[in-house]
């Protein structure tokens, strides 16, 4: 299972949270009713995780307009502590923009701003969107939407400072030099803000501070992919990938309803910032040769022409490390069809040493060298996260890979690699885990979602004789034929006295058997779930789609679910 970790959400009152943009987006994409119950994640106030997540950070990502409203996207940076939140609808900043930036101007009270907070040694990432007003040497964030965001192509860095930052004289252009360009194409990773205004002929640009949409203002996002995912062609315009996420649109929503776009390089080894502004063209409905050629994985393609660059050296105090090569050597040992979709692959070390230990629910990110993928015409690493679908006690990893029909990293495992083969990976990493409380645990899944919780399973199997608490095992599925990890299900079942299993088939077969293969017939509900019996007081964990997770979550809390106790990972197609 790709991994996309999202953390418990208190209700949104936003009803609805998206704009005419943003609707549009959706209906564009086949995605209306996914977004629509996935719209529950999008609330009005910060819930507790987000507020300590912001306060921990040592800078954070805004978006918001200059004086003829046109989008810039800036880095705001501070020891630990420069962000505070004091209560649920508010965001302090400690900090100032330099005098270079282009937002320096027209950044103070009214100002609409977007504000990511990305920590990518975890690859957390949370959104606010809001207004700001002066504070002393300050300034305030006054929330009008909030929302968690998968971690799906964040790349994992480590930061440290260098010392003061230097705001040394930009270089602006209206258009990429030949170093410029050079950059842009070799980084994975970038940032991108978009406007949004009910100001008539559709531009950003009302007064700031106006009444509009619950989903007004300026949208900050993180970008990623390998390297050389954003091109650069021969007149300067940029062609960027718009990769499987999760479904709101907000950027492209805002694009439907005014073109102009923000994008921020930040060259992390030399602390340089590369701003753009500019307008974007959707192309919904790429030519497949060339979808092949440039990017298999592209559900569509934003392309951006350029206006204006502000080039910042060493703007930054920050610095970020990557280490170049995946620390670990691993060699498939094993590789099981477990479905007609799903293949796991078991790894070990190449070298024979024990592998890092990793916790029940945590992701493997793993690199492989894919023919014709390419940057510089050297071969480029291609990396995807899945997560552990094995017991944490094992000795090996078991990695369960669902075969995407358009996925270049999914059918290459599928169709390349084999026993023997190596793979280089990363450190088990992510907080997708079983919560430290006692007491009852729902463990429930919906197709590939079950990949992480076979390793909860695992593991509460295992510590079964040194705590006897009572654990449920829900999932959802087809029917027989994609029910994958069945027999393994069961053999664990069987091991302990403490976990019932609650099996649903939307779609049975003839051939499946009532009470064997499966329990219920339909898809599952928060009902179902509270009719277990594990109470109000029990902890569930939800692994699944969008859409799965946000009517699961929303029902649970509506009867009476308190959301700290109700964690969820989604997943989608990652390539």
């Amino acid at each position: 299972m790709t991994h996309e970790t999202m953390p418990s959400q208190e209700t949104t009152v936003q009803n609805p949270p998206f704009h005419e943009g943003e609707l549009e987006a959706q209906r564009r994409a086949g995605v209306a009713s996914i977004a629509s119950s996935a719209g529950r994640f999008i609330r009005d106030h910060m819930p507790a995780q987000h507020r300590e997540f912001f306060s921990s950070l040592p800078f954070v990502v805004l978006a918001a307009g200059d004086e003829t409203g046109r989008p810039w996207v800036t880095l705001l940076e501070g020891k630990q502590g420069f962000i505070a939140a004091p209560d649920p609808r508010q965001l302090t900043v400690a900090a100032k923009l330099g005098a270079q930036d282009p937002l320096a101007s027209t950044f103070g009270a009214g100002t609409d701003v977007g504000l990511l907070g990305i920590e990518p040694a975890t690859r957390r990432r949370n959104r606010v969107n809001g207004v700001i007003r002066p504070a002393g040497d300050a300034f305030v964030i006054e929330v009008r939407q909030s929302f968690g965001n998968c971690p799906q192509y964040i790349r994992e860095r480590e930061w440290r400072w260098v010392g003061p930052a230097i705001d040394t004289r930009a270089t602006v252009s209206d258009r990429l030099a030949a170093e410029q360009r050079a950059r842009i194409v070799a980084a994975d990773t970038f940032f991108i803000g978009s406007g949004f205004s009910s100001a008539p002929g559709g531009e950003s640009g009302g007064e700031p501070g106006s009444e509009t949409s619950m989903s007004r203002g300026y949208d900050a996002s993180h970008r990623g992919g390998d390297p050389g995912f954003v091109r650069v062609t021969e007149n300067g315009t940029l062609q960027i990938p718009d990769y499987a996420g999760n479904n709101f649109f907000n950027t492209i929503g805002n694009l439907i309803q005014d073109p102009r776009v923000g994008l921020l390089f930040v060259d992390f080894e030399s602390g340089g910032m590369l701003q753009i502004t500019g307008r974007a063209r959707i192309d919904w409905a790429p030519q497949e040769s060339r979808v092949e050629i440039l990017d298999p994985n592209a559900k569509r393609w934003i392309e951006v022409t350029v206006e204006q660059v502000v080039d910042r050296p060493a703007a930054l105090a920050l610095r970020w490390h990557r280490e170049d090569e995946a620390p670990l050597r691993l060699e498939v040992v094993d590789k099981v069809i477990e479905s007609d979709q799903i293949t796991s692959f078991y790894l070990a070390d190449a070298g024979g040493r024990a592998l890092p230990p990793f916790e029940a629910g945590q992701h493997l990110a793993v690199e492989l060298e894919i023919p014709h993928q390419s940057i510089a015409n050297r071969p480029a690493r291609v990396g995807r996260s899945y997560s552990l679908s094995g017991s944490p006690f094992a000795g090996t990893y078991r990695l369960s890979v669902k075969r995407e029909d358009r996925g270049v990293v999914s059918r290459f495992l599928h169709d390349r690699i084999g026993i023997g083969d190596r793979i280089a990976a990363r450190s088990p990493a992510g907080e997708f885990v079983v919560p430290p409380r006692h007491g009852p645990l729902v463990l429930v899944s919906a197709g590939v979602g079950i990949t992480p919780m076979l390793a909860m399973l695992h593991a509460v199997v295992a510590e079964a004789d040194n705590e006897r608490r009572p654990v449920w095992f829900v999932h959802g599925t087809r029917n027989g034929g994609v029910h994958a990890f069945r027999a393994e299900v069961e053999a664990l079942l069987a091991q302990s006295g403490s976990v019932a299993r609650r099996i649903f088939y939307s779609a049975p077969r003839s051939s499946d058997r009532p009470a064997i293969d499966y329990d219920v017939k339909g898809r599952i509900t928060a009902d179902d779930l509270l009719g277990l019996g594990a109470g109000r007081e029990a902890s569930y964990l939800l692994c699944g789609p969008a859409r799965f997770l946000a009517e699961l979550s929303a029902g649970l809390e509506d009867r009476g679910v308190d959301a700290e106790r109700i964690g969820f990972e989604t997943f989608g197609p990652a390539g």
